[in-house]
């Protein structure tokens, strides 16, 4: 059974909001963080302009460019409550580059954030790639291509 998960999904002001919005339909969200969740969680997950992105990742990672996923966790016991915000053009950008569709690329990043808010990290070699077999594993049962 998967775990329960209470899901704010908030949509700032982006250019060409319908394409990204059609690529992130409530119920599948909802639906990719279970599958990448090992308890209940609180999650809200956030999308947003390069503006708003690089602002977030400059004052909290010290990096002065918009990324495409942040992780923002807060608790993982006994419930994870987590935010997730995803820089819409950045996204966009890496899809196209990458030839994936913009639906599969924001699961990816959205269950890449999950697995974040629980405590997974890749900064170590060995936890790279331990988590990019997880993120694949999860991407399958969700019907996608290995996203690496």
């Amino acid at each position: 059974m998967l775990p329960e998960l209470t899901l704010s999904l908030q949509f700032s002001s982006v250019a060409k909001p319908d394409k990204h919005r059609a690529a992130l339909p409530r119920h599948r969200v909802k639906k990719w963080i279970r599958h990448a969740l090992q308890t209940d969680a609180e999650i809200t997950v956030r999308i947003v302009d390069t503006l708003e992105g690089q602002t977030l990742n400059r004052e909290y990672r010290k990096k002065d460019y918009a990324t495409n996923v942040l992780t923002f966790d807060y608790t993982q016991e006994p419930v994870v409550t987590a935010d997730l915000v995803l820089c819409a053009p950045v996204v966009a950008q890496e899809a196209k580059e990458q030839k994936k569709t913009l639906e599969a690329h924001y699961a990816h990043l959205i269950v890449h954030g999950t697995l974040h808010a629980q405590g997974w990290d890749h900064e170590l070699e060995e936890d790279a790639q331990v988590m990019e077999l997880r993120e694949t594993e999860i991407m399958a049962r969700l019907g996608f291509k290995n996203p690496y």
